[in-house]
């Protein structure tokens, strides 16, 4: 009996699967990335204190000459102290976003005025700090520009954050992985952005109320983050692949996030960390919401330009790149070539 002819293409896999290998792999893998995971997020939080923390001392020159000494001596290189001459312009700085808080010295001694609109942390740790630079004396605190009474400890405010980074990541991941087209890709990101500047106020302000502010402003300001993270990650992704996916994901989430200091402040952070989340989409965008809801706006200039830079690069990347990933070409399977010749028994 003549033997049939081999069937072309492969059927069955020429370098087989070690699962086991594989396995010990991927769990290897994935402790290293929690090794390097845990101290990312658990460090900064660990470790928050004052680092060249803007503060204003406001009085006579003699009695502010003494507090600024005491100030450094208790914490060299904690404080960044501007000299103001009374309470008014002390309070014109706090409005400003240019300090934090204010010593405010006067006939019947010192008063701490907070603004803990710009960081409800700040503002409790140098409310619990400054009787040690008053004699003992208690010290009457004035909140300048105070947080949202429903969110005093700014909480709320952090953890809203979450989310809006968590799905501006997850639309440009799946407009890449989803769609081939570049025009497709570019109204996926536009109409995220303006759909987050109309559901964040209405989530945030109409239902949760945990921001004060202009509504329309506010949403220009969570659109405007929305937007920039969604295209940071799909312009890389249509530049490099899932490559460029996955260095998205670290610039919003596994670095942006614990450096973003929305919940602290950027000088309470070790420092460069500190600095450098602000120049990550989620850093920059608690910036920008913070000066928008509570400062009337003061403050936004570097916050407005970073983002709308990281949003303008993505647009750009994905309007430019080639699709990569989306609708890859199918792939024929192997044609099976059977002999129909009939055998014949020798």
């Amino acid at each position: 009996m003549t033997r049939p002819p081999a069937l072309s293409g492969p059927l069955t896999s020429t370098h087989p699967r070690r699962p086991l290998a594989v396995a010990v792999l991927l769990a290897v893998a994935v402790v290293l990335l929690q090794s390097l995971l845990v101290p990312l997020f658990a460090g900064p939080a660990a470790n928050l204190e004052p680092r060249d923390l803007p503060v204003v001392v406001a009085g006579p020159a003699p009695a502010t000459d003494r507090l600024v000494g005491q100030l450094d001596a208790a914490a060299p290189g904690a404080f960044d102290v501007i000299r103001l001459p009374d309470g008014a312009a002390a309070d014109r700085a706090l409005r400003d976003r240019e300090a934090y808080a204010a010593f405010v010295l006067g006939p019947d001694g010192m008063t701490l005025h907070t603004a803990s609109a710009a960081s409800p942390a700040v503002a409790a740790l140098l409310s619990q700090a400054a009787g040690q630079f008053s004699g003992g004396r208690p010290v009457p605190v004035v909140d300048v520009v105070p947080a949202d009474p429903d969110d005093p400890r700014g909480a709320g405010f952090a953890a809203g954050f979450l989310p809006l980074g968590l799905t501006g990541m997850v639309i440009g991941a799946l407009l890449v992985l989803l769609l081939g087209s570049r025009l497709a890709r570019l109204a996926g990101l536009v109409s995220f952005g303006l759909l987050v500047g109309v559901a964040g106020p209405l989530v945030l302000q109409g239902w949760l109320g945990l921001l004060p502010g202009d509504t329309l402003a506010v949403g220009a300001a969570l659109g405007l983050v929305g937007l920039a993270v969604a295209a940071t990650v799909a312009g890389l992704g249509a530049l490099l692949g899932r490559a460029g996916l996955g260095l998205g994901a670290v610039l919003v989430f596994l670095v942006g996030n614990p450096l973003s200091a929305v919940g602290a402040a950027p000088e309470l952070l070790p420092q460069p960390w500190g600095e450098i989340g602000q120049w990550l989409p989620v850093g920059a965008g608690g910036t920008l919401l913070r000066s928008t809801a509570f400062f009337d706006g003061a403050g936004v200039g570097t916050p407005l330009l970073v983002l709308a830079g990281y949003a303008a690069a993505g647009l750009l990347l994905t309007a430019l790149s080639r699709p990569t990933l989306a609708h890859p070409t199918p792939t024929a399977p192997a044609a099976v070539e059977v002999d129909d010749r009939a055998t014949s028994v020798m």
